[in-house]
């Protein structure tokens, strides 16, 4: 019974390390790692290692919870949702205007009390847990009313769940949605077959220009006989669509004469 809640804490906490891992990836929006939890107490220079920091711990307590029955690992979740609480509460009283960053972009409302509650609770769980016996595994393995309860508990204490909610339900159009950082669909770009197919004639491997057209972000290149090489990568999707346009320049101030090529 004592050691019901540990699939909870593990969950949440493999949650917390991808979501934190997935935001500093992507970037998201300008300015998003300053108002995200930790990082908003910090420095900018230390604000991606902070979340870095952050994620990888939850990972290693997420794990020590999961394959072993050691006090360690259970201790290390107390003082980490116990240190969580604390950095709410000082986060709502020097900065209202930021979130508490623990689903990473998604937890960017800002800090209320159902998320200081949240993290109160999961350090009663982690205290609870101490005197478990099984570990994770064979708990997730025979689940409880207690365990049940307890995940209800933490489904009502958690903001997160309506903004996912209205994003689905008032979700912006492609256009519109702020894209993945430039460095992002740079790398994407340069795996995919266009590419690859276009490499050995670009006179340097890094893009001359760089702008963003609707759901699209363009890169040109200068190529080795003079002309362009111009890839639009779309913004969306998990394996996105490359597009690639040869520009030749044609005499002095004439307008260039773009040539498609096959993506």
């Amino acid at each position: 019974m004592l050691a019901s809640q540990l699939p909870a804490l593990i969950v949440l906490l493999v949650l917390g390390a991808v979501a934190k891992v997935s935001t500093v990836r992507t970037g998201g929006e300008m300015g998003t790692l300053a108002r995200l939890g930790p990082a908003t107490l910090v420095p900018a220079r230390i604000e991606v290692p902070m979340l870095i920091v952050c994620a990888v711990g939850e990972l290693v307590i997420a794990t020590g919870l999961l394959v072993s029955t050691s006090p360690i690992f259970r201790w290390m979740a107390v003082a980490f949702f116990a240190m969580c609480t604390y950095v709410l509460l000082e986060v709502r009283r020097r900065r209202p205007d930021a979130g508490c960053g623990c689903f990473g972009e998604v937890s960017a409302a800002p800090v209320g009390l159902r998320s200081i509650a949240r993290t109160m609770v999961l350090t009663g769980m982690a205290v609870l847990s101490i005197w478990g016996e099984e570990p994770g595994w064979l708990v997730f393995l025979h689940p409880s009313w207690f365990m049940a309860a307890g995940v209800v508990m933490l489904l009502v204490l958690s903001p997160e769940l309506e903004e996912m909610v209205d994003r689905l339900r008032y979700r912006a159009p492609c256009e519109q949605r702020p894209g993945p950082a430039t460095e992002v669909t740079l790398a994407r770009l340069r795996s995919s077959g266009p590419w690859r197919q276009h490499r050995e004639q670009l006179a340097a491997v890094e893009p001359y220009d760089s702008w963003r057209e609707l759901c699209w972000r363009f890169f040109a290149f200068e190529r080795r006989d003079g002309a362009d090489v111009v890839f639009a990568v779309y913004l969306s999707g998990r394996r996105p669509a490359v597009r690639v346009a040869v520009v030749e320049h044609e005499g002095s101030g004439a307008l260039p004469v773009y040539t498609p090529v096959s993506a």
